[in-house]
């Protein structure tokens, strides 16, 4: 009994993260990626992103680069088009993920599909391994439908983006550079949740809504808690609540980090903005 106590991760920080624009005026809230967390290895940002005013949102995010880490946009409400400097266009939808690797670069534009209502989802960036940095980009996509929902005991439901969960429902996003797993947990009130993940993970849980108990560390609204070491973690709802268990492989590589690129080294990154002015992404 002791050992499965010891197994359990505990909560490291909390942090509810800090208001901030980015793109053309997009009004959103930072959890990863700023002063506060800079990063979480293998996760580079997470941005938070909800309004239904289109002054917070319509500007969206006009062309720009990426190179050397995958963007993953998982939208719980509105629509938001993506098209790139290849050609590929699409429109995201309410409940849809779009995990993009953009590898050795993409100059790429995302716009809301909309003039008006609730726009609301996430952005998180995941680090590239080194030797995979200059990978050819690519898109997995995937709407609403094709996300499997597992449905637990006490009422629990847990959407799988990424990764496989111990009851064996796998998400659509496969074949992950930086192995992954990303989880969408609805909470009815008094319902409990366990799920065992690797120790060797950094890990992540977002409280999108409701209240939260995890290793006896009470969360309430739209709270980040870094997990500790561990081989799984435990938690209980206090009420409704709905959140995101994010968990990744840490690379454990050097980071050199401006701007759209995320390289190892200050040369790859010189090299980045040179290919970037002189169009070769």
């Amino acid at each position: 009994m002791e050992q499965r106590a010891n197994s359990i991760r505990t909560v490291k920080r909390t942090l509810l993260g800090q208001e901030t624009a980015d793109g053309a005026g997009v009004r959103l809230t930072r959890l990863i990626g700023g002063p506060q967390l800079p990063q979480l290895d293998p996760f580079l940002l997470l941005d938070d992103f909800r309004s239904d005013d289109p002054e917070d949102y319509i500007g969206g995010f006009p062309p720009h680069p990426h190179r050397g880490f995958e963007t993953v946009t998982y939208l719980l409400a509105g629509r938001v088009e993506h098209r790139d400097n290849a050609g590929h266009a699409g429109v995201l939808e309410a409940g849809g993920v779009q995990w993009m690797t953009a590898g050795r670069g993409v100059v790429h534009s995302e716009m809301p599909k909309q003039q008006d209502g609730l726009l609301a989802g996430f952005q998180l960036w995941v680090n590239l391994p080194a030797k995979q940095k200059m990978s050819e980009p690519r898109y997995q996509e995937f709407d609403r439908q094709a996300i499997p929902e597992e449905q637990r005991g006490d009422g629990v439901t847990v959407r799988v983006v990424a990764g496989r969960t111990s009851l064996d429902t796998q998400g659509p996003v496969r074949e992950l550079m930086t192995p992954a797993r990303y989880f969408d947990i609805t909470l009815p009130a008094g319902a409990r949740f366990s799920e065992p993940l690797p120790a060797a993970y950094n890990a992540f849980v977002y409280l999108l809504e409701g209240a939260v108990s995890i290793d006896a560390v009470a969360l309430k609204g739209r709270t980040l808690a870094v997990l500790g070491d561990g081989e799984a973690v435990e938690l209980a709802a206090r009420e409704p609540s709905r959140l995101l268990l994010v968990a990744g492989l840490p690379l454990g590589e050097p980071i050199a980090r401006r701007g759209p690129f995320v390289m190892n080294n200050e040369a790859e990154l010189r090299q980045a903005f040179t290919d970037y002015q002189e169009g070769r992404f």
